[in-house]
């Protein structure tokens, strides 16, 4: 009689399940079912979801498709406990605030539940959430859970999966796509299921079963993992916003020596999406001026490893000879085409010098591989590559680091551009996430016909946003827009410590830019006195302390962010010590179980049983735990068609722009075959420029692709006056640009500027402007990309 009830109030009517957004649950259960009761944020409407408990195996879950009032749902739940009085009657369980998924391991179905939130900032209006108490649940009642034969392993699987803490580095949002960046979800409003495909969404696999049952994801909340903080600023009188997020792919994700390098499907270890936003803090949350740039740190992508030593803090690398046409490191730079647009400008940090040849290895064999790529590739689309020795430069002044990375950033900035745009004030915070359409803008001409109005051409949203955004009232009708296309990608041995000092330089350049962009200030530039400066270093040394305790065990090593604020050397180095210590005991003894736990969560291993259990299984970079049901495959990487060689002009987008080829060689003095002689040699002649590069047969050729770029350390800038003086002097005179008037940070970029934004500047950077100040190799570097040693 009870179970007859219950049915006939299952209604079927399809109301549009994207249309609601439900933030807050209540979960009952009878003997029977669970029930949980979901609502949106101003009480509008109500939903039910029917969970069986009978079930010891089989996940059964069923949405009731009617959409409730308060008082109907109130009635519903009534005549629910009328209809179970004899078994018990309906029972309260738990408030929550969304599901993270479901799992099973030996026995039955677990559900995991929010229990506990806390508000961490907003964008656009959209409140960004970290999660402070979890729950979970076994689905089956204790009858059903009785019938099963539950293994010793059930608990250690339910042990190894509550060391994933969920309160430490996840955050969700229930209206805004927090784990795609700004200018995507301007873009490019996806929904759903393509949301839970992505990249960053860590509980990809834990929810798969509950969307793919009610093809929905009402029920469910994305969770991305990394890194959240939005402090306030306040410029020329301007209450502004800034937000830091770090996104850390689900792809090959692990620890410091059990994730390494690159896999057979071009996924990098420690891949992770830095986006810096700035925006005006208006009273109602809903900014109406925005900007933002991103930028990618990710593992050095060849097959290479670090075998795990109790004995050696630092375990000899070993470079893996299996991928000789570098397959896997043209699939991942690819997948960053995919992901960015073009170009990609890639920052190798690693060391130049060593008495036994150990990131050098990895130094000669990166430049080979992007070589090797780069031959492939038309001119237009070649990988941008910049060797630049931090260890050694850190020898020097924090601040002269620092300045000399700022000009590095200058230049990527340069390349790619950054994201802004202009907002009505009367937008609402949802129609913030469903922006217009773009038209193709096919020259630079910024003028009212190039823009597309809001009806037509609603089929090329996929194609372009090199134009500016118009439409629906949301954007004002003058030059509002500007795009970032391609990204700065950094990387040093492990992405942690020199990768984050890297990463702060390009945020502080870009800042300036934003700011200026943003009308606050009347220069793009910003010194490193700037209390600004200062605020935002405090951001990147959290960012980097919580990456690096994610990856490595401990917080980042920060010398030069503590040197540079004038911390007393000795306690510098007394913290750095107690870090490294951290950093090698949980390498040495944590490691793999963390490891373990983190594959089971992103269900890269499934128990069964019958099978070993993972902890019978040899180390983590030994076997293969892609024994996944479906493949990894996301909205940003398949086997990415099209090819870096093909044209694109859409930035953050799943299509691929330009980059250039390079010529016909494969051996350059600086990146030779890995012979620890010869490496050792080479790395000797560092400093030395002579142009002479080798084919594949050891025959000489000439070639300008590879430059040391000391030079760019030495070179005037307007605003650095007392940079250090110049490191190396055994460049020639033809190579040393000392006459070159380069801003801290230039104004609008050739690639991402409107009009509008070069009137503010006064600048109008275009290449002609670059051929006149740059040296020739620079111009060459910039126009048609290539590798430069610095």
């Amino acid at each position: 009689m009870g179970a007859e009830i219950e049915e006939q109030n299952w209604i079927h009517d399809k109301p549009d399940p994207n249309s609601l957004c439900l933030q807050k649950f209540r979960l009952y259960e009878t003997r029977s079912n669970f029930y949980m009761i979901g609502r949106d944020k101003n009480r509008t409407f109500w939903k039910v979801l029917k969970i069986s408990r009978l079930e010891p195996n089989d996940l059964n879950i069923l949405e009731d498709s009617t959409v409730y009032t308060d008082n109907e749902c109130f009635d519903l739940l009534k005549r629910i406990n009328e209809g179970n009085k004899l078994t018990g009657g309906l029972k309260f369980v738990t408030t929550c605030y969304g599901i993270v998924g479901t799992i099973k391991f030996l026995g039955p179905h677990y559900m995991l539940l929010i229990t506990k939130r806390r508000k961490i900032g907003t964008i656009c209006g959209h409140a960004i959430y970290a999660i402070t108490k979890s729950e979970m649940i076994p689905i089956p009642n204790s009858t059903a859970r009785s019938n099963l034969d539950i293994s010793k392993g059930e608990n250690r699987y339910k042990k190894l999966l509550r060391t994933v803490d969920l309160r430490k580095d996840f955050f969700f949002s229930y209206s805004y796509n927090v784990m795609r960046c700004l200018q995507k979800n301007i873009c490019d409003n996806k929904t759903g299921h393509l949301l839970y495909d992505t990249t960053f969404v860590w509980n990809e696999f834990l929810t798969r079963g509950i969307r793919n049952t009610l093809n929905n994801t009402i029920w469910t909340v994305a969770l991305v993992y990394g890194f959240f903080k939005q402090v306030d600023l306040s410029v020329s009188g301007k209450d502004l916003k800034l937000t830091l997020i770090a996104r850390r792919s689900r792809h090959y994700a692990g620890t410091r020596f059990l994730k390494r390098g690159v896999n057979e499907k071009g996924r990098v270890a420690n891949d992770v999406e830095t986006e810096q936003i700035v925006f005006e803090d208006a009273s109602d949350g809903r900014p109406t001026r925005i900007s933002s740039v991103v930028q990618n740190r990710g593992s050095i992508p060849l097959f290479w490893s670090q075998e795990t030593s109790r004995l050696n803090i630092r375990p000899d690398i070993i470079l893996l000879k299996k991928d000789p046409n570098y397959e896997a490191t043209r699939l991942h730079f690819e997948n960053l085409v995919l992901r960015y647009g073009n170009p990609i400008i890639i920052l190798n940090l690693i060391k130049t010098r060593e008495k036994k040849p150990r990131e050098g290895i990895l130094r000669a064999e990166f430049a080979n591989a992007i070589r090797h790529i780069n031959k492939s590739l038309p001119a237009e689309n070649r990988l941008r590559f910049l060797h630049w020795d931090l260890n050694k430069h850190a020898k020097s002044k924090a601040s002269n680091v620092l300045m000399q990375l700022g000009r590095v950033a200058t230049y990527a900035l340069n390349l790619t551009g950054i994201f802004y745009c202009q907002i009505a004030s009367n937008s609402s915070s949802e129609e913030l996430l469903s922006w217009t359409y773009f038209k193709k803008n096919q020259g630079t001409d910024s003028s009212m016909e190039n823009l597309s109005t809001e009806e037509e051409n609603e089929e090329n949203l996929e194609k372009d946003v090199s134009s500016r955004a118009y439409g629906n009232g949301i954007l004002e009708n003058h030059p509002v827009a500007m795009f970032q296309n391609g990204v700065l990608r950094t990387n040093c041995i492990d992405c942690l410590d020199r990768t984050n000092v890297a990463q702060y330089a390009y945020g502080l350049v870009a800042l300036g830019r934003q700011l200026h962009t943003l009308g606050l200030t009347d220069s793009p530039k910003m010194d490193l006195d700037n209390p600004l400066a200062e605020e935002l270093m405090r951001a990147y040394e959290n960012m980097g302390d919580t990456l690096a305790l994610q990856y490595g065990g401990s917080a980042a090593h920060n010398k030069i962010f503590s040197e540079r604020r004038g911390q007393w050397k000795a306690a510098t180095q007394s913290q750095e010590f107690f870090r490294t210590l951290q950093r090698y005991c949980n390498n040495a003894y944590l490691d793999a179980e963390k490891q373990r736990a983190i594959n089971v969560f992103l269900g890269y291993y499934q128990p069964q049983l019958g099978k070993p259990a993972l902890w019978e299984l040899d180390s983590d970079q030994h076997y293969d735990l892609g024994k996944r049901i479906t493949d990894l495959i996301d909205e940003n990487f398949s086997r990415p068609s099209p090819h870096l060689n093909e044209g694109c002009t859409k930035g953050f987008s799943e299509s691929a722009p330009e980059v250039s080829t390079c010529e016909d060689i494969s051996l350059c003095r600086y990146t030779p075959s890995v012979c620890t002689r010869q490496l050792q040699e080479n790395m000797q002649d560092d400093q030395m420029l002579d142009h002479i590069c080798h084919d594949e047969h050891g025959d000489s050729c000439s070639c300008s692709n590879f430059l040391d770029l000391d030079w760019i350390s030495s070179s005037g800038n307007s605003c650095e006056d007392e940079l250090c003086e110049r490191s190396v002097t055994s460049l020639s005179s033809e190579n040393v640009a000392s006459e070159m008037k380069i801003d801290f940070i230039s104004s609008a970029s050739e690639s991402g500027s409107s009009s509008k934004v070069k009137e503010r500047s006064g600048t109008d950077l275009n290449r002609d402007d670059i051929v006149t100040e740059y040296s020739d190799h620079f111009v060459d570097w910039v126009s048609h990309g290539g590798m430069l040693f610095w």
